[in-house]
């Protein structure tokens, strides 16, 4: 059970770095407007504010990962749980004031995850 919940902790950071490369790299491009249905100058307008909460997705990435590799596994898992929450909490708030999708494409992974380390 344990090997399931370093996987779907791993999907999860894959997840928030593919963001972060979206928000960061890809939000003017063709790619970016499409996968945030944005036109070219909404798109251009907020680029700064883009790359910064590309950065934060970047963090949560960071955050997952460093609980999967700590060497004290127990203290990895209180890092897992951290960050899952702090994900969990986004995606409630972008579902609801940005787009419903967000609680789907982040908060479900993030809640299946939780459930998966808290219970392994």
């Amino acid at each position: 059970m344990q090997i399931v919940a370093n996987i779907v902790v791993g999907i999860v950071a894959v997840i928030h770095l593919y963001i972060l490369y979206l928000e960061m790299f890809a939000w003017t491009t063709p790619k970016g407007l499409r996968a945030f249905g944005m036109t070219q100058q909404i798109a251009d307008a907020s680029k700064t504010l883009a790359a910064n909460q590309g950065l934060y997705n970047g963090f949560l990435a960071a955050g997952l990962i460093w609980g999967l590799v700590h060497p004290n596994a127990l203290f990895g898992q209180q890092i897992e749980i951290f960050f899952l929450a702090l994900v969990m909490v986004a995606a409630i708030y972008g579902g609801l004031t940005a787009k419903r999708s967000i609680l789907y494409i982040q908060g479900l992974p993030a809640l299946i995850g939780l459930l998966l380390v808290v219970f392994a």
